[in-house]
């Protein structure tokens, strides 16, 4: 618990230097929004994850410091891209870079925190260059991927629950994934560790997914920080939507289609009734199911590293805490 904690603040530190650096740049209206965005807070999972990584393999955490700051940028450039595409008003109980300035201001913003989370990958110890920038290389390709997927999902009438996971594997959990590669990398492991932690944090990230799907229904906004339904009033294909098709008699699947193809109606009425389809086809509890099948698949992984048990604990108590959201 101690070094978590340690790990955290070494991130604060190094997300609030980054940002003071902004409070000068020109033009204003480029950096302001990255600053808001950064300023707005979150979890810092990921930059968490890589210097865990790190230490699980007994390396020098400050290698891993520069490269962690550059997938937390990295991340928050996804999400500054991502409300624009759905259109969301709120991030983190906040308004959406989008909606605060606009779209074009939205875009560009995003467009330089890619770029700046390269230059802090790329301070890399030499002599991981090559593997990490092919780690971090091959997860942003894979993360555009998910994200396409996930858009063309909107206009596909018949979505299988396997193609969904594997799009939020590639949307939502390879970042993950390759945030504790590149740690581990860092670290010095065995090319078959990297491996089991990377296949670790895959399944920990479409866990943590399928209860952002959840939270996203049946969580409330002042907890989760998003719209509450959310995903329903744009009409997203989650887990709990295609499984409720899946279960659902003649009559209500009917409905569930008239929802989702109807435009102009109130929002909330929407989201309550879509929800009220799943309070009576049970499948919160289906999604829990799935969400600790992942969840527990991912210990597994974990368990095959060997490495110091109390490193293992810890991270170990990371994803229990991650994983008990409230709703």
């Amino acid at each position: 618990m101690k070094n978590l904690l340690a790990f955290k603040d070494l991130i604060d530190f190094e997300l609030e230097a980054f940002n003071k650096s902004l409070l000068n740049k020109k033009p204003s209206s480029l950096y302001d929004p990255i600053k808001y965005t950064l300023d707005l807070g979150g979890k810092r999972m990921r930059p968490l994850l890589t210097l865990i990584a790190c230490d699980l393999f007994d390396g020098n955490v400050s290698e891993a410091v520069k490269p962690a700051l550059g997938l937390e940028l990295f991340h928050n450039f996804t999400l500054l891209h991502d409300d624009i595409m759905d259109k969301a008003p709120l991030r983190r109980n906040q308004p959406t870079v989008h909606k605060k300035w606009n779209s074009d201001i939205a875009i560009l913003s995003g467009d330089t925190m890619f770029v700046q989370s390269f230059q802090f990958v790329m301070q890399s110890p030499l002599i991981n260059l090559k593997q990490v920038l092919d780690v971090f290389t091959k997860t942003a390709i894979e993360v555009c991927e998910g994200q396409q997927m996930d858009m063309d999902f909107e206009s596909q009438s018949n979505v299988s629950i396997h193609q969904y996971i594997k799009m939020i594997g590639l949307k939502t959990s390879v970042l993950l994934a390759g945030s504790m590669k590149i740690g581990a990398i860092i670290g010095g492991a065995r090319e078959e560790d990297a491996a089991h932690i990377y296949d670790f944090g895959k399944n920990l990230g479409i866990a943590f997914q399928l209860q952002d799907d959840i939270l996203d229904v049946f969580g409330s906004s002042d907890k989760v920080g998003k719209q509450t339904g959310g995903d329903i009033v744009s009409n997203k294909k989650t887990y709990l939507l295609l499984k409720a098709m899946d279960m659902a008699d003649r009559y209500k699947k009917e409905e569930l289609q008239l929802w989702m193809h109807t435009t102009d109606v109130d929002p909330v009425e929407k989201v309550e009734s879509v929800k009220a389809i799943y309070e009576y086809l049970g499948v919160k509890a289906l999604a829990e199911t799935e969400m600790q099948k992942f969840y527990e698949k991912s210990l597994l992984h974990l368990n095959e590293i060997p490495c110091n048990q109390n490193k293992k604990d810890q991270l170990k108590f990371f994803a229990e805490n991650l994983m008990q959201r409230e709703s």
